[in-house]
């Protein structure tokens, strides 16, 4: 099923990890590959909003993703261009309506994500108007979605130190992105969907991360309906999930997860002497 996937990592690429000698526990001499570190300044129009810290992949979507889940471009803006320049590691997102939002920087909150992850107050608020759709999750999917993606070949498994995040229709990955914050990770994701008009509707969300109030936010503004996990919870990415009505999977290991929020979804469709794994 992963040939279906548009994006995928590539560990093999230089310019994201850089070799490192050090010593193991015994003292003998190793050398190893660790995750690079990059600061992405973005722009919307003329205006500098943030500099994140990411691993320098697809610097374009990050950026668009980013503003879009932020609510900074809205879903009928019309982005007319996207520059990068990689000399001064900057991407300016330009778009035909005329943005300014210097008071709303002022209010942004640091949340627990790792990185640069920020919630800016009034984020709440827009999740006032979010409907999400009543599309049905197999429990199949769920199964053959994490044996998919947890033998993958990815930077994770390369260099460690790492999160990602993946797009999926039904039991298909179709876009894969790696980041040093998962938060950066669903970013790129946003900003594939937005540039290159994905619907949302009929997509699951899976996560290497923590189900965070973050992460929560995120899923159910980009509209999707399934947020999968195969690490835990934080009690207000599952209140809010529950207020909203998003699906959150967690703990999605062998056999077994638990699902806190958005049960009707579920369709237990799994033979599950088929599933790989123990449990």
């Amino acid at each position: 099923m992963t040939k279906h996937l548009l994006i995928k990592p590539d560990p093999a690429n230089p310019r994201l990890t850089r070799g490192v000698s050090g010593v193991d526990h015994n003292g003998e001499a190793q050398d190893i590959r660790v995750v690079e570190e990059r600061p992405l300044t973005i722009y919307l129009n003329a205006q500098e909003i943030v500099t994140a810290m990411t691993i320098g992949d697809f610097p374009e979507y990050l950026a668009v993703g980013y503003l879009r889940n932020q609510g900074m471009l809205l879903a009928d803006d019309v982005i007319t261009r996207v520059d990068f320049d990689e000399e001064v590691e900057t991407v300016v997102v330009r778009t035909e309506r005329k943005t300014d939002y210097e008071e709303k920087l002022k209010k942004k909150t640091r949340t627990s994500g790792c990185a640069v992850g920020t919630v800016f107050g009034d984020m709440m608020e827009g999740l006032e108007g979010v409907k999400l759709p009543s599309t049905p999750l197999k429990t199949s999917w769920l199964y053959s979605l994490a044996h998919q993606i947890n033998t993958m070949p990815s930077l994770y498994l390369e260099a460690g130190a790492i999160h990602g995040s993946v797009l999926c229709r039904e039991d298909v990955p179709l876009v894969y992105m790696e980041d040093v914050g998962r938060h950066n990770a669903v970013d790129k994701i946003a900003g594939w969907m937005m540039l290159e008009g994905e619907s949302a509707d009929d997509k699951i969300m899976y996560t290497t991360g923590r189900l965070t109030s973050e992460m929560v936010i995120k899923t159910a503004m980009m509209g999707i309906p399934t947020l999968v996990s195969r690490s835990g919870f934080t009690a207000w990415g599952v209140e809010i999930a529950r207020q909203v009505g998003l699906t959150v999977i967690g703990r999605m290991r062998g056999k077994r997860f638990i699902c806190l929020s958005g049960e009707a979804r579920l369709e237990w469709d799994a033979d599950m002497r088929a599933v790989k794994g123990e449990g």
